[in-house]
């Protein structure tokens, strides 16, 4: 990841910004900073996880490409590889300009980050993403991690998160989906 900019942005003017490119950015404590594209692995895990998704929620509740507004010592923002909204945060959304899930609407249900290869990315989804999520109130939060080979469900209890990771054979146990009947191994291996 690359800092963009030397000066620190407000969220109207990380709104406004446009580099005339199609390069993707996350607002990290009020700095702009260039998110590089997905490997493949990453984006057939997150359709994978979108279609498995799929059979228990409309499809107007899945979102890829969404950012959400999180708390920091500035304005963050993150852009989550797949989320599932409520109906209340759906509503909320319904007629926005830009999809953008800000401080003043009801937080997704659950939020998906896919980890890349690499320690920056490593703290980014282990550690920051995991403490702004649960401050925005996520109620479930999944790091699907390919080269660790696990999948960890974060369930928010009294604003921390308690971890559960799964390997293998193991059968993924959810709060938002507790009909869904995947194992690890076959959300690791969504691109074979």
């Amino acid at each position: 990841m690359t800092t963009t900019t030397n000066r620190i942005m407000t969220l109207e003017e990380y709104l406004n910004y446009d580099d005339g490119t199609d390069t993707r950015y996350e607002l990290v404590n009020g700095e702009l900073v260039e998110m590089p594209s997905e490997s493949d692995l990453n984006n057939a895990i997150a359709i994978f996880l979108l279609f498995a998704f799929g059979q228990f929620v409309p499809p107007r509740l899945l979102r890829r490409g969404t950012e959400i507004v999180v708390t920091g010592s500035r304005t963050t923002t993150r852009i989550p590889d797949l989320i599932v909204l409520t109906e209340d945060l759906a509503t909320a959304l319904r007629g926005s300009t830009r999809s953008i899930i800000t401080s003043d609407m009801p937080p997704p249900a659950l939020v998906v980050e896919i980890v890349s290869p690499g320690t920056e990315n490593e703290q980014r989804d282990y550690r920051y993403k995991r403490s702004e999520y649960a401050a925005r109130g996520i109620a479930e939060y999944w790091l699907v991690d390919p080269q660790r080979a696990v999948v960890i469900v974060l369930i928010l209890v009294a604003g921390f998160y308690e971890e559960a990771l799964f390997q293998g054979s193991d059968l993924i146990v959810s709060s938002t989906f507790p009909n869904l009947q995947l194992t690890a191994a076959q959300i690791l291996l969504a691109s074979n």
